[in-house]
C-alpha cells in the first residue's frame, strides 16, 4: 500500500500539468465564486432625461437601498433617447421625466438588474411607472436560450475540436498528414470545418426550437447574427486547435479546455449578475458580459453599434455623463 501511494505521487509530480489543475482550478473557483458570484444587484447604471432630469438624478439615488447609479443626465432627452440608450447598452434604466407618473424604461435582456429596478420601483407606488423593454414579461427562458447557443458554440468549438486534434496526435496520422502534399493550412482548415459545419446544425436547430417551444422572438438581422456567430465559432476553434497543440494526450486536452472554459461560462453573466465586483478582476469586463449571457441577442439589435465616449462630471457623489456639456482639459482623453 505505501509503494502505491508513494508511485501515485511521483506519477502527480512528474504530470506538473494535472498539479497545476490541482493548484490553480480551487484558487480560481474561489476567487470568480468569492467576488463575482452574487445574484444581488448592488450597481444600476441609470440615467435621467428630460426637463427635471437634475433632480430626478438626485432624488433616485436617495431612495432607501436603491441600487441605482446614475451615470448619464440628459435635460433635453426624450422616450426615444431613452429607448436608444438602452438599445445601444449604455445603461440598463433611463428615467424620462415630464409626465405624471414619471417613466422608468428598463432593459428587460438583462434579466438580474431589470428584476431588482422593477421591484424597487414598485415600492414607489403610482409615482413612477415601469416599461420594460425587450423583454416585457421578464422571462428567464428569453435570456437562457440565447445564452444556450453561445454555450453549444463554445462547447464545440473549444472541447471537441481540441479532442479531434489530439486523436490525431496519439493514432500517429498527424505525422503521416505532415508528409502529404499539402499545406499545413489546408490540414487545419480540413480538421475544423466539420467541426465548424456541425456546431452551425446545432445553432440553428437550437435557434429554430427556442423560437418555436419557448416562444422567443427574433428581432434584427439574420444575416448580422449569422455573421457574428460565424466570427465567435471560428474564435472558439482557434482555441481548441490551440488547446490542442499544447495538449499531448486526450485527458490533458479536456483539462485545459475547461480550464479555459470555466471563467468563460462563470464571468459571463450567464449563470449569475456580473457587477462592479468583477471590475476588480478584469480590466474590460465587459469583454465577456453579454457575449454568453445572451443580451445583445436578445436585446434585438440589427447590428453593431460602436459607442463614442462622452463628457464626463460629477452629480452627487456619483460619475456621470452629461450630454450638450464640454469636456474640461483634465478630461480630454491623451
Amino acid at each position: 500500500m505505501r509503494a502505491m501511494i508513494l508511485k501515485e505521487f511521483r506519477e502527480l509530480r512528474r504530470d506538473r500539468r494535472t498539479m497545476g489543475m490541482l493548484i490553480a482550478m480551487p484558487i480560481l473557483l474561489l476567487v470568480v465564486f468569492g467576488y463575482a458570484a452574487n445574484f444581488s444587484v448592488a450597481d444600476i447604471p441609470t440615467a435621467t432625461l428630460g426637463p427635471q432630469a437634475d433632480q430626478a438624478a438626485t432624488l433616485v439615488t436617495q431612495v432607501p437601498q436603491a441600487p441605482f447609479d446614475v451615470t448619464q443626465i440628459d435635460p433635453s432627452g426624450d422616450a426615444a433617447d431613452a429607448e436608444d440608450m438602452l438599445r445601444r447598452n449604455e445603461v440598463d434604466v433611463a428615467i424620462v421625466t415630464g409626465t405624471q407618473p414619471v417613466v422608468a424604461y428598463i432593459d428587460g435582456a438583462s434579466l438580474f438588474t431589470a428584476q431588482t429596478a422593477v421591484a424597487t420601483f414598485n415600492r414607489l407606488g403610482d409615482r413612477v411607472q415601469t416599461q420594460v423593454l425587450f423583454n416585457p414579461e421578464l422571462k428567464t427562458s428569453w435570456v437562457m436560450v440565447p445564452a444556450i447557443i453561445g454555450l453549444i458554440l463554445t462547447f464545440i468549438g473549444t472541447i471537441i475540436t481540441s479532442i479531434g486534434m489530439v486523436k490525431e496526435k496519439q493514432t500517429g496520422t498527424i505525422e503521416q498528414l505532415a508528409v502529404m502534399p499539402i499545406r499545413p493550412s489546408t490540414v487545419i482548415l480540413g480538421k475544423i470545418l466539420p467541426y465548424f459545419l456541425l456546431a452551425t446544425v446545432d445553432m440553428v436547430l437550437v435557434t429554430v426550437l427556442g423560437m418555436l417551444l419557448f416562444d422567443v422572438p427574433f428581432n434584427g438581422n439574420p444575416a448580422v447574427f449569422a455573421v457574428g456567430a460565424g466570427l465567435f465559432l471560428f474564435v472558439v476553434l482557434g482555441l481548441g486547435v490551440f488547446i490542442s497543440t499544447i495538449s499531448q494526450n486526450v485527458g490533458q486536452a479536456i483539462q485545459t479546455a475547461f480550464f479555459f472554459l470555466l471563467p468563460q461560462i462563470l464571468l459571463s453573466g450567464f449563470i449569475f449578475p456580473v457587477g462592479g465586483a468583477l471590475d476588480q478582476l478584469l480590466p474590460a469586463p465587459d469583454l465577456l458580459h453579454d457575449d454568453l449571457a445572451g443580451g445583445d441577442a436578445a436585446r434585438r439589435t440589427a447590428g453593431l453599434a460602436l459607442v463614442p465616449a462622452r463628457d464626463a462630471g460629477d452629480h452627487g457623489g456619483h460619475r456621470v455623463h452629461r450630454r450638450g456639456a464640454a469636456i474640461p482639459p483634465e478630461s480630454r482623453p491623451r
